[in-house]
């Protein structure tokens, strides 16, 4: 199946693929894709299980970079840039593991190639709440939330993805149910099968504990030609907090 996807920018530019992270969907990198779109054919897309894209009982590295695969095969895209927001961020880096032939420049945004412990549990017990209660408004839901996330943005960011299925009840988008299943799995490590040698930017949140000194040596033997870059004053979610510099360094490095 074909993931659901916008693409905005002259389809004759370059090609960058843009995919977000867990709880999300292309909404949340759309500060990227308009950013981008000037000078790139820009590719926005739902993972499986998120946004408007299918769902389906397998969330493993290797699949969700098969999807992204499949996409470029039905534009004929045969070089790419690639994007990737945290669980995004993995997914890219998957591809570029497994279709090498098929990136130019990967953009890593605020993850490693490693595995993490989980981070996640009361933001999942959250949701489940909110979808065992069959709530009928988002404030309701923000409610419920609040008891589990004490942090408004990190809610807000949640309750985007709220809303009426063809029943008429507020659901969420993302597979909730596969989500939490298969949550082990997300917080793996890619499948590592070799050193990837395309060019490679990691953009690191300064205030973000998800790339650390100790991954360095990681990110090195997988992704040999790699460089970071920082940005001051944001956390996991830099796009979102500083999205002229994030976007800056996007551009910088794959023009």
């Amino acid at each position: 199946m074909l993931v659901n996807y916008q693409q905005t920018g002259d389809a004759t530019n370059p090609a960058v693929i843009i995919i977000h992270g867990l709880f999300g969907s292309l909404e949340n990198l759309n500060v990227v894709a308009r950013a981008l779109a000037s000078n790139f054919n820009v590719i926005n897309v739902d993972l499986r299980n998120h946004g408007r894209s299918f769902h389906d009982v397998d969330m493993s590295y290797p699949v969700m970079a098969n999807d992204i695969k499949i996409l470029l095969d039905e534009l004929k895209l045969d070089k790419v840039h690639l994007v990737g927001h945290s669980m995004g961020g993995k997914v890219a880096m998957q591809f570029a593991q497994l279709f090498a032939e098929q990136v130019d420049k990967l953009v890593v945004l605020d993850i490693a190639p490693v595995a993490y412990h989980s981070r996640h549990d009361a933001i999942i017990a959250a949701l489940n709440e909110v979808q065992q209660r069959q709530v009928s408004s988002r404030s309701e839901a923000d409610g419920i939330m609040s008891t589990y996330i004490g942090t408004p943005g990190v809610r807000q960011f949640l309750l985007k993805s709220l809303a009426k299925n063809e029943a008429g009840q507020l659901a969420w988008r993302f597979n909730l149910d596969v989500i939490t299943e298969k949550y082990d799995t997300i917080t793996d490590n890619i499948n590592e099968s070799h050193s990837c040698l395309c060019d490679t930017l990691f953009i690191k949140g300064n205030n973000s504990d998800y790339i650390l000194p100790e991954h360095k040596d990681n990110i090195a033997r997988l992704f040999p030609n790699a460089r970071a870059k920082i940005i001051q004053g944001a956390g996991h979610w830099l796009h979102a907090e500083k999205p002229d510099a994030v976007n800056r360094s996007i551009i910088d490095f794959i023009q």
